[in-house]
């Protein structure tokens, strides 16, 4: 396995005031942008709230240059990227990430729309309802009015007190002051003084450096504006107050004249509050039944200034001493002197992290512009944040610092099958029956090691799969999830992304990331779920619940299999699972060091596809009651066949329809603020897949007018000129060359594959099969899909509307 590659990181500012961090990554398949802008909602005149967040959505509109159907958003996902932009209190963030032929283009349309908006009052008109429509939602939503509540012990007259969003009435578009405002607030900010902008991808930092001189030259050029600093966090002398609800408490701590290294303190001390490992305080209030979990983070920097914000979840009422545990811990933890030992963990884990982090991550994590772990100068700061926190001298002798994390020490290499005792290199030819037995096991394990991917890189993926013959009961699968979390925390430190996912009778442990520890962490996850003392557990802590199309894309993948029975015997479950898998990346060191976890999986190996469930011509309505009072409707809509050219067509369809998709429903008809369309594959199932969640218009209407756009669909195809239809076709074809695909977005499609019965050169077919499909087979597809040939399955809110529509059981 080779060595990792750490990115270099290149930091300069531009003449024209433009700063500028260039990181060269040259085993990156993706290339992605940050840019910040140094003002945000607290920067807004105090007489037009929202007015940072209202701007922030119009530069998405389009340019007289770029349209809005050629704009940023467009274009990044005509390429398979993504791209978003998010407006917090003194800063305003646009980034997105693209193939890398594909990141200057994206740039122009980056530079032009923040340069040369156009702002003209029926856009403003159209974007102002949208805002209104989230904030509709947001007043509407219980997490979202107590996270904001949270600021409630903040002074009155600090802006975290005030309202920022913007809707209908803070916004009045016709005011000539108004639109001086919004203008004055472009014209001030929004230039390269007030901009850092941060580049990641595989080219060189010259090239990247020539990209970001290209940006700058387009954007207005001006000197850094000294933000005003906002009153003290709190009015009187106390740091910290606390609220308490149904299930949870809250601690907050308000911190004033912190040094200029707080940022990394805080994320450091965090760490620290956040382990859940024996010693710590999070394992010793769940031991002494005060508290079930326990997450420390940040919610404001700025200035000097920070809130740092505890949340415990309890299982009972409020129990009386939590805030002198929390000191008397952080008493012990202030008693470190310098921590050199957790601080050399915690940089390796944060290497670690950013080893496997994609392009668009590190590009916003350089935007911060933080150093990676805890420096002698975050040293000072975190004194300082412990003293402002009122840490004890006579703390407690029972608190222990964590344990090293077993998955950040290199793992010993697995000894090779390929000589035994007294063979030579001569005798390599010559095998044994015991060599002959391990290699037939290997060649016959329900466990494929899939060569679609080279073995030479530092990442890898498997997927582990048990199908049972009943489905666990919930409240089984959530101690199941529990068991896993302190193993998922230290894999992903490690950096491997673990997860134990379910759907009905079927279980899939997945591991994505750096393949050295994945040995290891498969070995101690499959210890964790074949413990015998593993049991139904009739009490589970409260959780905020997601909003309503969140709830729905969770409930889809269950929706997608056959109806099972329950049950709450674990033990008996195992016993007649069967399992299979896939592993893709891996080197032969890694396969031969994971040959005695895989020879320790439970349940019977079993290589046998699973029937794949059709829903042929049907229309089958899930009625899913999310306990709020906004609409919400899915709609997808799987290939008619589970041949390899329907996927590319109906690939090919999702691909032309995002763009239009959005612009009508969310642009032109204003039916939500959550729209979108895309392709999903479900256990082996591909299948468009539309969502709006609204206000106001209910689940029969947004199918509607889902419907209508569907029904146009052959028409809009039909006017496609002959050169686009090329391009978007080739376009989507080079999304798929496994040369360019992310490790864990590769592994993904082999999996899907695998589970439709595609052959194991599926990576080389698909992109093959979708530049083989002309217009009229497109034409087809569409119609086909308009038929509903393979189906059409809808989740929503309310009840099934009758015929076409049939209520699913």
């Amino acid at each position: 396995m080779p060595a990792l590659n750490h990115p270099r990181l290149h930091t300069e500012t531009l003449a024209n005031g433009l700063r500028v961090t260039l990181r060269h990554a040259p085993d990156l398949k993706r290339c992605a942008a940050a840019l910040r802008v140094d003002a945000g909602s607290h920067d807004v005149p105090l007489a037009w709230p929202g007015l940072a967040h209202f701007l922030e959505h119009l530069l998405f509109l389009g340019t007289e240059r770029f349209p809005a159907g050629q704009g940023l958003m467009a274009y990044v996902q005509g390429h398979g990227g993504q791209v978003n932009a998010q407006t917090c209190e003194r800063t305003t963030d646009f980034f997105f990430e693209v193939p890398p032929q594909a990141i200057s283009a994206g740039l122009e349309r980056l530079s032009d729309m923040l340069a040369h908006p156009r702002m003209n009052l029926d856009d403003q008109r159209r974007e102002r309802e949208v805002l209104h429509a989230e904030f509709v939602a947001w007043s509407r939503d219980a997490a979202a009015r107590q996270q904001f509540s949270l600021f409630d012990g903040v002074s009155a007259a600090h802006p975290l007190r005030a309202f920022h969003a913007g809707n209908r009435y803070s916004l009045p578009l016709p005011q000539t002051e108004f639109q001086q405002a919004l203008k004055d607030f472009h014209q001030r900010f929004y230039q390269t003084g007030q901009m850092t902008l941060s580049l990641v991808g595989p080219q060189s930092i010259d090239e990247l450096k020539s990209m970001a001189q290209s940006v700058g030259a387009v954007l207005s050029s001006g000197k850094k504006i000294p933000q005003l600093p906002p009153v003290p966090l709190m009015e009187s002398s106390a740091n910290s107050y606390q609220q308490a609800g149904e299930g949870r408490l809250d601690l907050l701590f308000a911190f004033e004249a912190l040094p200029p290294s707080s940022a990394q303190a805080l994320a450091f001390l965090c760490h620290g509050l956040n382990s859940a490992k024996p010693g710590g305080l999070l394992a010793t209030l769940r031991a002494s039944g005060m508290a079930d979990s326990l997450k420390a983070t940040p919610l404001y920097r700025f200035a000097g200034q920070a809130l740092l914000h505890i949340e415990f979840t309890l299982p009972t009422a409020v129990p009386a001493g939590i805030q002198e545990q929390v000191l008397d811990w952080l008493g012990f933890f202030a008693s470190g002197q310098d921590w050199s030992a957790l601080r050399e963990e915690y940089a390796a884990l944060m290497r670690r992290q950013q080893q496997v982090s994609s392009a668009l991550q590190l590009a916003r994590l350089d935007s911060e512009q933080l150093e990676t772990g805890l420096s002698d100068e975050g040293v000072i700061a975190l004194k300082e944040i412990l003293q402002q926190m009122g840490a004890v001298d006579n703390f407690s002798s029972h608190w222990q610092l964590p344990t090293a994390n077993p998955f950040l020490r290199a793992q010993p290499p697995a000894t090779s099958a390929g000589l035994i005792r007294g063979q030579t290199s001569k005798h390599r030819g010559l095998r044994t029956f015991a060599q002959d037995r391990t290699r037939s096991r290997r060649e016959h394990s329900p466990m494929h090691f899939s060569q679609a991917l080279p073995d030479n890189t530092a990442e890898g993926a498997v997927y582990l799969r048990w199908r049972l013959d009943s489905a666990p009961c919930s409240s089984l699968q959530s101690v199941l999830e529990k068991r896993l979390q302190p193993l998922r925390d230290d894999a992903r430190q490690a950096g491997v992304e673990c997860s134990l996912s379910t759907s009905g009778n079927e279980r899939l442990l997945k591991m994505t990331g750096l393949q050295e520890p994945m040995p290891a962490v498969l070995e101690h996850a499959l210890k964790e779920l074949t413990k015998a003392d593993i049991a139904v557990s009739h009490t589970s802590a409260t959780t905020a619940p997601l909003m309503p199309i969140r709830q729905l894309l969770k409930a889809l993948p269950e929706h997608c299999l056959e109806p099972t029975t329950e049950s709450d015997d674990w033990q008996q479950l195992w016993a007649n699972a069967r399992w299979d898998g896939l592993a893709t990346g891996l080197s032969t060191q890694t396969q031969a060091a994971m040959g005695l976890a895989l020879s320790r999986v439970p349940g019977r190996p079993d290589n046998q596809l699973t029937p794949l469930s059709s829903i042929s011509s049907q229309r089958l309505w899930h009625c899913i009651d999310t306990g709020s009072s906004e609409h919400a409707l899915l709609l997808f809509c799987p290939t008619a066949t589970w041949d390899i050219a329907d996927e590319a067509a109906w690939r090919l369809l999702a691909h032309l329809c995002q763009t239009p998709f959005y612009q009508r429903l969310r642009v032109e008809l204003q039916l939500g603020y959550a729209v979108f369309s895309g392709l999903r594959q479900i256990h082996g199932q591909t299948g468009l897949l539309f969502g709006v969640q609204s206000p106001s218009v209910a689940p029969v209407d947004l199918l509607g007018h889902i419907e209508q756009f569907l029904n146009e669909l052959p028409g809009m195809i039909d006017d496609i000129d002959d050169l686009a239809f090329a391009a978007q076709r080739q376009a989507l074809a080079d999304q798929f060359v496994s040369t360019a695909l992310p490790v864990a977005q590769a592994a993904e499609l082999l999996w899907q594959s695998k589970l439709a019965g595609h052959s194991s050169d599926y990576l080389i077919q698909l992109p093959e099969a979708i530049l083989r499909i002309d217009r009229a087979a497109l034409l087809d597809a569409a119609l086909r899909l308009n038929k509903a040939d393979g189906g059409w399955r809808c989740l929503a809110t309310s009840a099934a509307p009758g015929g076409p529509w049939q209520a699913a059981k």
